[in-house]
């Protein structure tokens, strides 16, 4: 199931409500795969405590990541990230469209030629990648096209 640094550690701004925050806590780490498909997850109050929310905003994420088919929960049973490798896809498909689009609307305005923009962005991203040290792969993108 995981440990509680994992929820602890989520700061939490004031612009997005704080069940969205949560929904996209999990989508990370379901696409960082830190969370597996299948892997019991805390219960709502257990996600309460740990993340230190209230337990009615984390029945309202739950209840957004069920609806979004982020979760599955059968009867009685604990709550688990979903085995749809198309949901899963479509999770991490999402997160990186939305920082590329942040990043394309901030650059922009600079009005940097897209070639010049590549080369910088493979270089800061070779820096981190080869900065941070080797644990769970993060991600599948092995081309340095």
């Amino acid at each position: 199931m995981g440990t509680g640094e994992a929820w602890a550690s989520v700061d939490f701004n004031s612009r997005d409500p704080v069940y969205l925050q949560v929904v996209r806590h999990f989508k990370e780490q379901i696409a960082t795969g830190k969370l597996q498909a299948g892997q019991v997850i805390p219960s709502r109050r257990e996600l309460g405590t740990l993340m230190k929310i209230n337990p009615n905003t984390a029945q309202k994420a739950y209840k957004e990541m069920e609806e979004q088919q982020l979760i599955v929960t059968e009867g009685n049973s604990p709550s688990r990230i979903t085995g749809d490798e198309e949901v899963l896809r479509a999770i991490r498909s999402e997160l990186i469209g939305e920082a590329v689009d942040a990043f394309v609307a901030s650059v922009r305005k600079v009005n940097v030629p897209v070639e010049e923009l590549l080369d910088l962005v493979r270089s800061k991203y070779t820096e981190e990648t080869n900065r941070q040290p080797k644990s769970d792969g993060g991600g599948t993108s092995g081309d340095q096209s």
